[in-house]
Order: C-alpha cells, then sequence, then structure tokens
C-alpha cells in the first residue's frame, strides 16, 4: 500500500498529493511518470512524478479532477492509500547545458514541466519560464518555478494575473529578442502544445514535448497510447512521454482523446450520484 502522507487543495478541482512510494523516489529522473490505482477495481491513471523527497521517501503527485477515477482521487486524505503506485516509467528528459532553454507550461501542465525545468537549471542553463492559466485561481507552482528561474513570465487568459494572453503570445515575445534560445519545452493541453510548435517553427529552435495522451498498460502492450510522430506510429509510455515538437500529429491525438467521451460521463455521472462529498465547490 502507498500512504497519502500531506495533501494541498489548490482549486476544488486541481489536488496536489504527498504519497509514500520510496524505490520511485529513489530512482525517479526529470520526465518520468508512474501508474496508479486507487483501489483493486481502479482504473490506471499515469501522473508525471512532480517532485521527490528521497529522505522521506515519498514522491509529489498533482492531478485536475476531470473524470471518475480523478475524482475518486481527490477523495484521499492524508493516511488513505493507493492499491498501486507502478513506476518510474518511461524514458527520462535528457537534460545537458544547452545554453537557454525556456519552458513553457499551460494549466496543470506546469507540474510535470516543473522537475525538468528544475533539471534544466541543475544543468547549468539559462532558464525562462512561461506558466499560464485560464484565470488566477487556477495557476498553480508559480513559487516554486520562481525559486528555479532566471526568468518567470505567467500569462492568463483573462488577464486575472500577470500578462493578458496566452503562453504563446509571452513566447513570441521572447524569440523576438536578440538573445538566442536553445531548447524550448513545453508541456500542457495538447491544442496549446500545437500552437507552440506553431510559434516556434519559424525560429527553427529546437522544440520538445511531453504527451499526456490515453494510457493503460505502460508496456507496450495494449496500444491505448499510439500517436503519430514524423507518420511513424509510437507509444508514448514506452516510446516518450516526451517526443520532438514538430513531429507529433496533434489533431490525430486530440481526436484519438475525444473517442470515450460518452463512457467518460457515464462513469463520472455514476460516481457523483454516489459520491457527491467528491464534487464540492465544484461547478
Amino acid at each position: 500500500m502507498f500512504r497519502v502522507v500531506r495533501k494541498r487543495e489548490w482549486h476544488p478541482t486541481i489536488t496536489e498529493l504527498w504519497v509514500e512510494a520510496p524505490w520511485v523516489a529513489k530512482k525517479h529522473r526529470p520526465g518520468q511518470f508512474v501508474i496508479v490505482r486507487v483501489d483493486e477495481n481502479g482504473e490506471r491513471v499515469p501522473l508525471t512524478v512532480v517532485d521527490t523527497d528521497k529522505e522521506e521517501g515519498t514522491i509529489c503527485l498533482v492531478f485536475q479532477k476531470v473524470g471518475k477515477s480523478t475524482f475518486h482521487m481527490g477523495l484521499l486524505n492524508p493516511g488513505d492509500a493507493f492499491a498501486d503506485v507502478v513506476g518510474p516509467l518511461g524514458r527520462p528528459t535528457h537534460i545537458e547545458n544547452f545554453g537557454t532553454v525556456v519552458c513553457v507550461g499551460g494549466g496543470v501542465g506546469v507540474a510535470p514541466l516543473y522537475p525538468i525545468a528544475k533539471g534544466m537549471k541543475e544543468a547549468g542553463n539559462k532558464l525562462i519560464s512561461i506558466i499560464g492559466a485560464r484565470t488566477k485561481e487556477l495557476l498553480i507552482l508559480e513559487d516554486k518555478v520562481k525559486a528555479i528561474s532566471d526568468e518567470l513570465i505567467v500569462t492568463t487568459d483573462d488577464g486575472s494575473y500577470g500578462m493578458h494572453g496566452f503562453v504563446t503570445d509571452a513566447l513570441k515575445q521572447v524569440l523576438d529578442r536578440d538573445e538566442k534560445v536553445d531548447m524550448v519545452v513545453s508541456i500542457g493541453p495538447v491544442i496549446m502544445m500545437k500552437f507552440v510548435a506553431k510559434t516556434c517553427e519559424p525560429y527553427k529552435v529546437p522544440l520538445v514535448v511531453s504527451l499526456n495522451s490515453i494510457m493503460v498498460d505502460a508496456t507496450g502492450m495494449c496500444g491505448a497510447c499510439r500517436v503519430s510522430i514524423g507518420g511513424v506510429t509510437r507509444f508514448v509510455c514506452v516510446d516518450g512521454p516526451e517526443f520532438d515538437g514538430y513531429q507529433v500529429d496533434y489533431d490525430e491525438l486530440m481526436q484519438r482523446q475525444q473517442m470515450y467521451l460518452d463512457e467518460e460521463k457515464r462513469a463520472l455521472e455514476k460516481f457523483r450520484e454516489e459520491h457527491p462529498e467528491a464534487f464540492q465547490g465544484v461547478c
């Protein structure tokens, strides 16, 4: 069993849990993820490890409540436990001193971006971080990202905090400077990463994106997480989760993410009827 030791509610729909998983904490490297199950009947959910405490033997997980399984996870409190935490999985981020690295995170994607940004800074890069959310109340990890960044730019879609606009607006401003950017790393909604790629393309700057598509077994056997990269089928769980941002077929990926919406809605509504307490404060 993998016990929850600390919990923070960033927002009624965004939760942070610190979970006992000493072997994962010891072996984890930036960019890797775990597969968790709340109980023996639970769905397998992929979550990037945001941070670790090796001495305590704990890992930090941040997730957004969007479906039945994540709302179920949101009911866990310190002292409760996950049935399974499997990992670390996936290929670690390739980190070295590239020069100037811009890390772009949107929404809850700021959470998996953080350990990569931290690793880039520790490798000696100049780190410019751009993080954004729809509105101020949905912004997460600002202080932690600021602490590791040479420069932090915050955007909100509605202008309630920081720069009024999208992360791509801030990214274009940075790319238009005289200073050379040696790499861009981006994590967030698929539509956001698609437009980050479009923004970067005229500047021919290397771009890495981390894909958060559906994963089930995390061994490459089931094929649920297949994506098209440069016209070739790849599996996010074993070939990724990071890929060349210019090679991803974002439209296909967004289409695949819509495949099980009806089933997901039915499962969520059934869970809402059984556990109304999980939806307190959620519109």
